[in-house]
């Protein structure tokens, strides 16, 4: 085990909170929580209602929601397809805004929407990869129905100022879907303020576990919103399917921890991610990507000059990302990097440390060791290749 690399991916997935694992272990086995939510007339299927429905209360808990407008999902992806699949399903055509640095589940929706009739607008982020009001105002049409703008952008760590963009949505009349999964636990959100439609979470990104999410669907929305998964009428019609108990405590314990952390935890990753700044951005040639004050704590994307890390030898003892877990199967250079202005061989000297809950002042310490170790003086493919 200690032979393992250490962990600065926190924003492509993080590990289960023990907290998490033993509510979720509660809901498994033959003396555990294990009746199906759906079986209202005995007792194991009311436990485990009560369970989810608990649950629900905890999710909306820490974004200022109400527990009703918590539709569960398998993930922030599907949460995104239901979002804005389901309100354009049934619509004759009609304009669709997003932006170039969204995350693939987003434009590669908005992309399928578009091959079906819809026109599309995708916003440029500004120098500090920032989406603004007035790109957005401006962009607005007549016929525009729906926005989508993610909260926390997941390669850089810069966040969009939803309330100010949610506000000339909502003065047009069109629709706002937010994907937040990098966003909650990491900064507050506050629903019951926001005047957005839809929301999309994941728990995974919670110290939760894989396959379980949550859109956040408010009153505007819902009756516009159409189920993409039929089979039983689960969640209000939105989302059928038998509700996978432990998922959803899980999910459920993980927002409930993120909300008593937040504070806190927060404050403690932002000195550990200005120590790690101080000690690498003094290497000459080295960037930081994206706004240095309007970003969350835990993700910071850098750029390195004429002196570029070694990735497989970085690689032995960080486990980073040179992109977002979106692109790394393509191994191509970053959209949102491409989107930001950077060329194409600028992006790919390009790593995403990400840190998280379990990130001590010592692996700080240790990844900026090793990166300094790391530098070459040609770009790492010329390496690679040589």
């Amino acid at each position: 085990m200690n032979d393992l690399p250490l962990y600065f991916d926190y924003a492509a997935t993080t590990p289960v909170d023990e907290r998490v694992i033993q509510a979720m272990v509660s809901c498994l086995g033959a003396s555990g929580n294990f009746g199906n939510p759906a079986s209202s007339s005995h007792c194991y299927g009311q436990n485990a209602r009560t369970a989810v429905e608990n649950a629900r209360a905890q999710v909306a808990g820490l974004v200022g929601a109400q527990a009703a407008q918590i539709v569960w999902t398998s993930g922030a992806t599907e949460s995104n397809n239901l979002a804005l699949k389901g309100l354009a399903q049934g619509r004759q055509g009609g304009h669709i805004i997003t932006s170039q640095i969204e995350h693939k589940a987003v434009l590669d929706t908005v992309r399928q929407l578009e091959q079906n009739g819809f026109e599309l607008t995708l916003l440029a982020p500004d120098a500090q990869g920032l989406i603004t009001t007035e790109a957005l105002r401006a962009a607005l049409r007549e016929d525009t129905f729906l926005v989508s703008l993610m909260l926390v952008n997941n390669e850089l760590g810069t966040v969009n100022d939803i309330p100010a963009l949610a506000e000339v949505v909502r003065q047009h009349g069109a629709l706002l879907h937010v994907d937040a999964a990098q966003g909650a636990g990491k900064l507050p959100i506050d629903l019951a303020r926001w005047p957005v439609d839809l929301m999309s979470f994941s728990a995974h990104k919670v110290y939760g576990p894989k396959g379980i999410g949550a859109l956040y669907v408010a009153e505007r929305a819902r009756p516009l919103l159409q189920a993409q998964i039929h089979g039983g009428g689960h969640e209000g019609g939105l989302r059928s399917g038998t509700l996978a108990t432990h998922q959803i405590v899980g999910m459920g314990e993980a927002f409930a921890v993120a909300q008593t952390l937040l504070e806190d935890e927060t404050r403690r990753i932002a000195h550990l991610q200005q120590r790690l700044l101080d000690q690498v951005l003094s290497v000459p040639g080295v960037r930081l990507n994206g706004s240095a004050g309007q970003r969350i704590a835990h993700t910071l994307s850098l750029t390195f000059g004429a002196d570029v890390p070694d990735f497989s030898k970085l690689a032995q003892t960080l486990a980073f990302s040179s992109t977002s877990a979106c692109n790394s199967a393509s191994n191509a250079a970053s959209h949102v990097l491409l989107a930001l202005g950077l060329e194409p061989q600028a992006a790919r000297q390009t790593l995403r440390l990400s840190l998280g809950r379990y990130t001590r002042a010592e692996d700080i310490d240790q990844a900026i060791r090793a990166i300094k170790a790391s530098l070459q003086s040609q770009p790492f493919w010329a390496v690679a290749q040589g």
